[in-house]
């Protein structure tokens, strides 16, 4: 009987355990806006910089219960494109697309990228992403995405773009 409570307390203990630490996972989400210039020549890689993105961590962090000193680990879950204008545009233009991350004291790296990308008439375009850890640059007050894209079309219009990013966070909860 005495293992039975035993086993029971154990469980009840692991159990609780996963839902508090579910409690410590959220998302944030940055929204950025680039413009790709109209172009004259194509197969010529060229950066395009988002503005300094202000990370607002502090607040996201209190709203979750956590400190930025309780983060275990950020990771980019999703990042998507989405073409503004023009109206009628499409991603077809590209060939291929990486997206770099840098902030101030940490070193830029590649997060996201398409190599090939699909001749589509979608103006949506979902990257796939690395699964390093990016607690540095998010814990820092702000940082900035550069694009480095190559076209295989001349587009005769600037497209603004969209960049939608989220990431994962995992984090205790006030030390738990």
């Amino acid at each position: 009987m005495r293992n039975y409570f035993l086993i029971l307390a154990v469980f009840a203990i692991l159990t609780g355990c996963d839902k508090i630490d579910e409690l410590t996972k959220f998302d944030i989400e940055y929204d950025q806006t680039v413009v790709i210039p109209s172009t004259t020549g194509i197969n010529l890689p060229f950066d395009i910089y988002t503005p300094e993105t202000e990370t607002n961590s502090e607040s996201e962090f209190e709203v979750n219960d956590t400190r930025k000193d309780l983060i275990e680990e950020i990771q980019l879950k999703k990042l998507e494109l989405t073409i503004t204008s023009p109206d009628a545009a499409d991603f077809s233009f590209l060939e291929s697309i990486e997206v770099y991350i840098s902030a101030e004291d940490v070193e830029e790296i590649k997060i996201a990228w398409m190599d090939d990308v699909p001749e589509t008439t979608s103006n949506k375009l979902q990257l796939d992403t690395s699964d390093m850890d990016l607690k540095e640059y998010i814990k820092k007050d702000k940082f900035n995405l550069r694009l480095n894209t190559v076209t295989d079309e001349v587009i005769n219009q600037d497209h603004e773009l969209d960049v939608n990013s989220t990431f994962f966070v995992d984090a205790k909860i006030l030390g738990l």
